[in-house]
């Protein structure tokens, strides 16, 4: 019997409905930059914050996939509260989105990027400090999944695997000869499980290649979703990249838990090596699948998955009209074809256009042929290296306390339109070299200025000289809004100096 069958069968000797089913805990990767799908999604505010097929945010709509799940099977499980893992930058809109959304998370922040095996190490440590070694569900936080139950019915697969010993990856059903994903080649059936072994994972193919593998149905692509216990993971991790387990071991001792945010230690976190879940540990499995340590499974996945990768992702997915044409927001086709337009504000007129992308934000606007979606990715690099803003920030900017609109610019001066929540404040500040006029157009604002304190009403204004310590306080029930007219020699976001602030960033 092979390592893969003695690890699955192992618990066969008992009766299966004496066993206690582990609990199930969610956990969410969402530390990704989904940089070809610019301009909405920006390094400042990714695609899984943002919603691409529909009113959810593709985060939010991960954090609700496993509900339900319990009743996928015979067997019930506990379904924890989700551990999101997210870069420490986007941890406030994370944190915003699962509080709009009525969900309760753990949130874990990655003081820098370490890819997914760092990230994932992580979690397994944070869960494991709660006290039980559960089943761990390891999902992107970008991906589209259109059969919840069929995805259901995959994770309680795999969690019965993964109880029994085995580190489980799912495998998508393939619909076609696809080369912008990896592969996973699934090996014979695991014994009563309805897993297979895992054989091998291939990088993304060419075309002839992608077909052969679509033909001889021994190919799935690879989806990066993850079952495994926590202790297997840590065991594995520390077996298999020892660098990676002392650096995140190191991070999590040391880091700081603020009830609301894990933050792990950025020094410890950024010694360890930056590796894939898949490179780290699952070829590894697939390498020596003779060896009895480690068993390596794969669960076929046929749910509708996608990862919304590139707008020609996006428009494949998406409802389409007699012409195959996707429109979302303000868009009119005339005589178009195979067309994918996409409005944030101002009307799109699409005449004769064939196989075609346009989107259009407040600030950018991409034209590019469906055949070429992945070169936008070119395009922010491109921008990058001109030190344009339009690769990190939207022109509406999110922050803890709301969000604002720099809608006008010119030398020497900017306006801004600012929204703060109700009980919210900015930070006490202090700007080097611009002084504010602030101009209350809805709500009730509590500004601090210098030693004085005191509200203006709608309709009311103040002014802030240069080099004043100042404060804006939303005290009201309702959203403060107020028109900022900025005017001095430098006029950017990093003329600030914080001397006290309720979001820690001081």
């Amino acid at each position: 019997m092979n390592a893969s069958d003695t690890a699955l069968s192992s618990a066969s000797t008992s009766d299966a409905a004496s066993r206690v089913r582990l609990g199930i805990q969610p956990v969410i990767l969402a530390g990704g930059s989904g940089t070809r799908l610019w301009p909405m999604s920006r390094e400042h505010f990714p695609k899984q914050l943002i919603g691409l097929v529909g009113e959810q945010s593709l985060l939010q709509a991960t954090v609700n996939r496993l509900d339900g799940l319990s009743g996928a099977s015979q067997e019930q499980r506990r379904i924890a509260d989700a551990i999101v893992v997210c870069n420490e930058e986007h941890r406030f809109t994370t944190a915003e989105q699962l509080r709009q959304h009525g969900r309760r998370a753990r949130l874990v922040l990655e003081p820098v990027p370490r890819n997914t095996a760092p990230a994932l190490t992580a979690a397994a440590m944070h869960a494991l400090r709660e006290g039980e070694d559960s089943v761990l569900v390891v999902m992107p936080a970008d991906h589209v999944v259109a059969d919840k139950d069929a995805f259901h019915r995959a994770i309680a697969a795999g969690a019965q695997c993964a109880e029994e010993g085995a580190i489980v990856t799912l495998s998508v059903v393939p619909s076609h000869a696809e080369t912008g994903y990896g592969y996973i080649k699934t090996g014979a059936a695991m014994l009563g499980s309805g897993a297979f072994r895992l054989e091998r994972f291939v990088e993304k193919p060419h075309l002839e290649l992608a077909q052969q593998y679509l033909g001889s149905g021994e190919y799935g692509w690879n989806a990066g979703i993850f079952i495994v216990r926590a202790s297997t993971w840590m065991a594995a991790i520390e077996h298999y990249q020892p660098a990676i387990h002392a650096s995140c071991l190191l991070a999590f001792e040391r880091g700081m838990d603020d009830g609301e945010f894990f933050r792990l230690d950025r020094d410890a976190f950024a010694s360890s090596p930056s590796d894939s879940i898949d490179y780290a540990v699952m070829e590894h499995l697939a390498s020596e699948r003779g060896e009895d340590r480690f068993a390596g499974a794969v669960v076929p996945l046929d749910a509708g998955w996608s990862d919304v990768g590139s707008w020609d992702a996006i428009w494949n997915i998406m409802p389409k009209d007699d012409a195959s044409n996707v429109a979302r927001g303000r868009v009119m086709f005339e005589g178009a074809t195979s067309t994918y337009a996409h409005s944030e504000g101002r009307l799109i007129a699409c005449v004769g256009t064939e196989n075609l992308i346009v989107v259009e934000t407040v600030d950018a606007i991409l034209v590019a042929d469906k055949s070429r979606a992945q070169d936008v990715k070119a395009i922010v690099g491109r921008i990058k290296s001109e030190r344009g803003s339009e690769a990190a920030d939207h022109r509406k900017v999110h922050r803890p306390w709301g969000h604002y609109d720099s809608v006008d610019q010119g030398d020497r001066f900017q306006v801004k339109r600012i929204v703060v929540k109700p009980g919210a404040r900015l930070s006490l500040q202090m700007h080097h070299h611009r002084a504010e006029h602030w101009i209350v157009v809805r709500g009730t604002a509590l500004v601090t200025r210098g030693a004085d304190t005191f509200i203006l009403a709608e309709n009311e204004s103040t002014y802030i000289p240069i080099g004043v310590q100042h404060r804006l306080e939303n005290p009201g029930k309702m959203p403060l809004e107020i028109i900022e007219v900025q005017s001095g020699t430098y006029l950017g976001e990093d003329d600030i100096v914080r001397f006290e602030d309720t979001y820690g960033r001081s």
